[in-house]
């Protein structure tokens, strides 16, 4: 795979049999973020756990003190009162079987969905195109909820879920560049407290195998999060 000149000017930069201890990791993520736009720092965790097996499933959310800096698109799905209450929380868009039909025919132009749980049966329907998306609400996730108003408020914060990829990876977006390192070093704090704390009784050995850290164009840089 053939890289561009900053990505090599960048790569230069950090030492690839070296782990860093977070502050030096995080400064050498914003050193390396040569791209014109704000760059996302995102997180790769790489567990000591088989996915395959329900019983090592590592899965959650958590609210990161500084955000994500990204602004989040929320669409509702609730009728009555909680749609009067999911419109006044800051809902981007709010509705019941209208947004339903509106999915069905293609629209997916939200990053969250919320709703209430006499609505799951609606959104049964769709299940198909929000899944793979990532999209579709999970009482796991505290996107099915009868107190729809928290869950627009701990998402506009800037929370975020968490879970395994196929590889047992965690990958999450723990903020901006322009955020400097006080507020990255919260975030990347708060994060892995929350994924020690999810270890699942069943996991053996080592538990967290690695974490590099990387901006969107940026290079990995692992990180000795201990």
């Amino acid at each position: 795979m053939k890289r561009g000149k900053k990505y090599l000017e960048s790569a230069n930069l950090v030492d690839k049999t070296a782990t860093y201890d977070v502050d030096t990791a995080l400064d050498l993520v914003e050193k390396t973020a040569k791209a014109k736009f704000d760059e996302t720092v995102e997180l790769h965790i790489k567990l000591g756990v088989d996915g395959r097996n329900a019983d090592q499933q590592v899965r959650g959310v958590v609210v990161l003190p500084n955000g994500t800096g990204k602004t989040i698109r929320v669409l509702a799905i609730a009728k009555g009162d909680n749609a009067d209450i999911a419109a006044k929380a800051g809902a981007d868009y709010v509705g019941a079987d209208d947004m339903v039909a509106k999915i069905q025919g293609g629209w997916v132009d939200f990053d969250a969905c919320v709703t209430t749980p006499d609505m799951m049966p609606a959104l049964g329907r769709v299940a198909k195109i929000l899944g793979p998306k990532g999209l579709m609400p999970n009482p796991k996730s505290g996107t099915v909820t009868t107190d729809i108003k928290k869950a627009i408020d701990d998402i506009k914060a800037g929370k975020v879920e968490y879970r395994l990829d196929k590889n047992n990876i965690v990958h999450v977006r723990i903020g901006k560049v322009s955020f400097g390192k006080e507020k990255l070093r919260e975030n990347f704090g708060t994060l892995m407290d929350a994924i020690v704390k999810a270890k699942p009784a069943a996991a053996k050995g080592t538990y967290i195998k690695s974490v590099v850290a990387s901006s969107t164009m940026g290079p990995g840089i692992r990180v000795d999060y201990k």
